[in-house]
This record gives structure tokens, sequence and C-alpha cells, in this order.
């Protein structure tokens, strides 16, 4: 029996034409130094922060040399399918404004010239590779059951040798063609395995975009290639799909590291040029001084929907993993000011070849900088677009007079150096509610006062001041010398300085003041500029919360 006539025999009506798909498929017209890469994830659950740290720069370093970046499902073990899986993948990535290309956008649907990007729709494609295999004598079917394989597994544990399908473990390899045909005739479940001719002795040298050159052992692994449901294995359906494709980069996690020699094994037994590989290593988290891997069942921040939930903005968190994908980021951030990621000339070789530890502090410092150089308008746009779905009561406030939430967004904003109280949208409402009458009302309040917490002397202040030194026309400038007006007249030193000289001949200072005055009007000791509160909450406002303040006491 001819290989030919074996492969017609395990593959009866699978066309070995593997040329048709070439054709099919051809290579992309497209520069030569642009990069073609994906995101592969299987439809098991959520997009987690290191699927997110991969898509996030398979899509730049493709955008940085217009090439393609595309979506594709590897979903051909059945049995971990999660239902929606795929539509919540790609709103994931939606979400996180990661544009694809190519790919599915939802459970049936794919753009692209290179589909189907969902492998349970390329079975016969994969087929098809399968059996020219078969035919050139490079797969064999494996008749082995579960039990015969862990069989061989407990005794390689036992004499200590590597676990796994190779040498004189592959009991399968040695059956004649007669000895095939009986087991198939008979009705007997196979496989397809891969013929290896690799030698685990033998090293070779191996470049990764971001590890550097590498010495793994080949591989000899008689793998899978072909499942008894007629679908191929991961390993398998990678080398078909990646070339056929036309993928030129690969970025994936390191625990992929162990697979490269298969791979490239892979790309060799058929005469593919293989992609190059970058493998990330895992974000880490530093607990209690010891560092680990971000987990998905440990740390919520591994969860993309905890950045929507709290409101971090996108662009923050894509600013973020900048920091972690390229040392010099932070660098050329801070020295250009007026542009935008797109502007960033990502490089394989700044990533860092450990991986990067996560630091939520840091992120949320990267977030204020960024809502520093939004206008106030932008703020507004955000803030109701998340408060929409997320706090509907805040939405209502928001939306009942734009432009006097944008005038409150606005305080401190237009100037050489910005606010930077804000590190995501849902403290918003935390450090801004004083500001809308609506949650004013129902909040409840407690003032802490500071240096001057007498009572009577908190009347004294407001009172004067309601009486003598309020001037709702007043200019900033104006608004301070009668603030300063008001310090004296109470015994208080006009100037901080002239206090510190002399604090026997005053009972404080203008800050001393203030500090009632911004207390009593919005219950906080720390608040963005005062006079600009005063003026957008005008002298009604201000007046009925200072006289409250004094009947209530």
């Amino acid at each position: 029996m001819t290989n030919k006539e074996l492969a017609d025999l395990l593959l009866p009506g699978v066309d070995s034409n593997i040329e048709k798909y070439e054709e099919l498929y051809p290579k992309r017209n497209l520069d030569e130094k642009a990069v073609v890469t994906r995101f592969a994830p299987s439809p098991t659950g959520f997009v987690h922060m290191g699927s997110l740290f991969q898509s996030f720069i398979s899509r730049k370093v493709s955008s940085d040399t217009n090439g393609v970046f595309f979506l594709r499902v590897e979903d051909t073990d059945q049995k971990r399918l999660v239902e929606n899986s795929v539509k919540g993948i790609v709103d994931d990535l939606k979400n996180f404004e990661i544009e694809i290309d190519e790919g599915m956008i939802n459970e049936e649907e794919w753009k692209g010239d290179y589909g189907p990007y969902i492998q349970s729709k390329r079975k016969d494609i994969y087929q098809s590779y399968v059996k020219r295999l078969l035919e050139e004598g490079k797969a064999y079917p494996c008749f082995c059951s579960a039990e015969e394989i862990e069989e061989t597994r407990l005794l390689q544990e036992k004499k200590k040798q590597r676990i796994g399908y190779y040498g004189r473990f592959a009991k399968c390899r040695k059956l004649t063609p007669e000895q095939i045909k009986e087991k198939v005739e008979a009705g007997e479940s196979f496989i397809i395995r891969l013929r290896s001719h690799g030698d685990f002795e033998h090293k070779i040298k191996v470049h990764d975009l971001i590890k550097g050159s590498l010495e793994i052992p080949e591989n000899d692994l008689d793998i899978v290639i072909l499942k008894s449901d007629g679908l191929p294995t991961y390993h398998f359906a990678h080398l078909v799909d990646d070339h056929l494709m036309r993928t030129t980069h690969v970025v994936r996690g390191d625990e992929w590291l162990s697979s490269l020699a298969l791979h490239l094994q892979l790309f060799q037994t058929f005469g593919f040029e293989p992609p190059k590989y970058a493998h990330i290593s895992p974000i880490m988290k530093e607990e209690n001084g010891v560092k680990r891997k971000l987990s998905k069942r440990k740390d919520p921040e591994a969860a993309v929907s905890y950045y929507h939930e709290k409101g971090i903005p996108v662009e923050a968190v894509k600013l973020y993993l900048m920091t972690l994908a390229n040392t010099n980021f932070e660098q050329w951030y801070d020295c250009n000011k007026d542009k935008t990621l797109k502007d960033f000339p990502f490089d394989f070789k700044k990533m860092s070849a450990s991986g990067g530890l996560f630091d939520i502090e840091k992120l949320m410092n990267i977030s204020k900088n960024y809502f520093s150089r939004l206008s106030a308008q932008e703020v507004y746009d955000g803030v109701t677009k998340w408060a929409k779905e997320h706090d509907t009561e805040f939405y209502e406030v928001l939306t009942k007079d734009p432009l006097y939430a944008i005038s409150v967004f606005n305080i401190e904003r237009e100037q050489k150096k910005p606010r930077k109280d804000y590190g995501c949208y849902s403290e918003i409402r935390q450090l801004s509610w004083y500001m809308f009458p609506e949650l004013y009302e129902k909040q409840e309040k407690e003032y802490l006062f500071q240096t001057v917490s007498d009572k009577e002397e908190i009347k004294k202040i407001l009172t004067t001041y309601m009486e003598k030194h309020y001037h709702e026309q007043d200019t900033k400038e104006e608004w301070f010398d009668h603030m300063k007006d008001l310090a004296q007249e109470l015994g208080y030193a006009r100037e901080v300085k002239e206090y510190k000289e002399h604090p026997e001949d005053y009972k404080g200072h203008i800050g001393d003041i203030s500090l009632v005055l911004r207390i009593v009007l919005t219950t906080k000791s720390t608040t963005p500029d005062l006079y600009d509160i005063m003026t957008i909450l005008g002298k009604q406002t201000i007046f009925e919360r200072y006289q409250a303040w004094i009947k209530g006491n």
C-alpha cells in the first residue's frame, strides 16, 4: 500500500491539493517592511490584561508599518467553548479602541479576504494539509487509547524520562500499512500524528524579537495534528492559518516558548517561511515583597471590565500599557506633549525580556496626567458616557445643564499647570458633588475645621464676609484683595509671610480665613480654586450655604 493509498484510506474524500489554497490566499500586496500580525484568542471567557497587552502591541506594530492586524478565533477545542465569547472578545477590543483590519466581527461574520477567521469553519483546509503530510510519509495514524497513553506517561515518570509520545514510546509509528488498514477496517478510532525527525539532544539557534538569541532543543515529539473529531490541534492549525493568512509576526506570551521548536519544525516540514516570533513575559504584580503573575482569579485589575467600571479612560490604560511595552516611552511622552500614541515609534528591542510590573498607582498617576491634558468638553463627554452606564443619577444631573457642568470641569484647566485631581470617571462625582445643587442637598455633610474651629468665630467670619466683603462682580484680583480686607478686619494677617514674622500680633492669617469659607461652602479643606468655585456657584448659593451653617450651629 502506497502512502497515497494509505492517505485515501484514512481521509477519504479529502482533497490533498493544497496548492489551490496557496492560490486562494496569495501573498499580500504590502510593503516588504509591513507587519501582518494577529490576536488569536480561544473563545473560553473574557479578555484579560495579558491578552489585551498582546493585542495592543500587535495593533501598534502593524499600524506603525502600514501592515495588517486581524482577529482569528481559535476554537478547535470545542469542549472549552463559552457561549457568546466571540462577541465578548470583539466588544472588548472595540471598547479599548483596538481596531482590527480583518477578522471576526461577531459570532458568525468576519471581514477580510483571508477568512474564515474562526478555526472551526476551516476544517476542510486543515484536513487537506494533513492529507498531504500523510501522502509524503510525514504523518501517520495513532490508535492508542487514552489508557495506553496514560500507562506510557506513568512508565516515563517512574523511569524519570521525558514525558511524551516519541522514539520507542511512539508505538503506532511502527505500524505497517497492512496493520493500519486492518485497524481502520475494524472501525478503530484514530488520530493523526506528525512523524517528527527531530533530535532532542540537538540544539537549534533561534532569534526572538524580545528575548534575543536562544538555543532550544529540537522537537522530537510525534504530536497530534488531527484529532478524532476531524479538527486539528492548536499547533497544526497555527501553522496552516499563519501561513495562509500570511502572518509575518506572532506576538504571544512566553508560555509558548516551549512550543517554539515544534512550530518551527511544522513550517519546515512544509517548506514554508515561518513568521518572526516575539514572546512577551507575563505582566507581574508585587505582593508582600514577592513578584507573581497578574492573576485572572486573584486580581480584579486583570479583567478588562475593571477599567470600564472604574472609568479609567481607555487612552490612559493604553498609555500605561506602552510604559510596560517600551522602556523609553515615558521619556518620549514627556518630551512630546503635543503628540499621541500613534506618533510613538514602537520597538521590540525596547521591551523588557523579564516582563513589566503592574502598578495600579502608577496607572492612576498616568491617568491623572492624561485628564490634565483634556479640555473641559472632553471631560464632560467622557464622564457622561461613563455615568450613563454606571451612575444614572449623576448622568441626569450632568445632562440637565451641560454648560454648567462643563464650567465646573474647566476650573483650573486652561492654565500652565492644569489640575490633576481626576484619575478616573468614577471619582469625578466624589470630587465635585458640592458643585451640583441636586447632589449637595442629598449629601450627608461633615465639616472638619482646622486652625479656626470655634463656632462663634466661624459665624463671625461668615457674617462679616457676606455683609461687607462679598462682591459678585469681582475679578480674581479684586476678590483676593477683599479677602485680605476681611482678614485684617477680624484680626488676621493679610499675608502668610506677615503672620510668620509676627505671629503674636494676629489670630491667624489670610489662609485660615479662606479655609473657613472653603469648608463651609464645600465641606472640603482641599478643593480647586475657591474664586472659581464661588464664581460658578453664585451669590445665592454661597449665601444659602453660609446662612444654613450659621442657623444649624
